[in-house]
C-alpha cells in the first residue's frame, strides 16, 4: 500500500499561481496513476489532471488545459500540480489520489482511485 499527503494550498489572487505537492510513501515499486482532484463547496469532486508515475503520460480536464501542469519527481517521490492563471472557479479542496497501473480512460472519476490524501485548501480572491 501507499500513502499520500498533500501540501501547498493557500490563498491567491485571480491570475496568480500556486504549486501543490503530494508526498507519496510506501511501496511504489509498481506503476501508479497519480491524479489531482478538487471539490468546491456544495459541488461534486472532479478530476483535474493525472500522470503515470513512471511513464509520465498526462491527462487534463478541459477546464485547466493550458493553465495547469501536472508533474512528478521520481527521486523525491513527490507529485506536483503547478496552477497558473488561477480563476475564482478553481477554488476548492484539492486532493491527490493513486490507482495501481496505468491511468484508466475514466481516470477523472474519483471512484476509480482507492488511495487518497487528506486534501489541501485553495482559495482564489481579490
Amino acid at each position: 500500500q501507499i500513502q499520500l499527503v498533500e501540501s501547498g494550498g493557500g490563498s491567491v489572487q485571480p491570475g496568480g499561481s500556486l504549486r501543490l505537492s503530494c508526498e507519496v510513501s510506501g511501496n511504489t515499486r509498481s506503476g501508479y496513476c497519480l491524479a489531482w482532484f478538487r471539490q468546491a463547496a456544495g459541488k461534486e469532486r472532479e478530476g483535474v489532471a493525472a500522470i503515470h508515475s513512471s511513464g509520465g503520460q498526462t491527462h487534463y480536464a478541459d477546464s485547466v488545459k493550458g493553465r495547469f501542469v501536472i508533474s512528478r519527481d521520481i527521486a523525491k517521490n513527490t507529485l506536483y500540480l503547478q496552477m497558473n492563471s488561477l480563476k475564482s472557479e478553481d477554488a476548492g479542496l484539492y486532493y491527490c489520489a493513486a490507482d495501481r497501473g496505468l491511468c484508466s480512460n475514466r481516470w477523472f472519476q474519483p471512484n476509480n482511485f482507492p488511495t487518497w490524501g487528506q486534501g489541501t485548501q485553495v482559495t482564489v480572491s481579490s
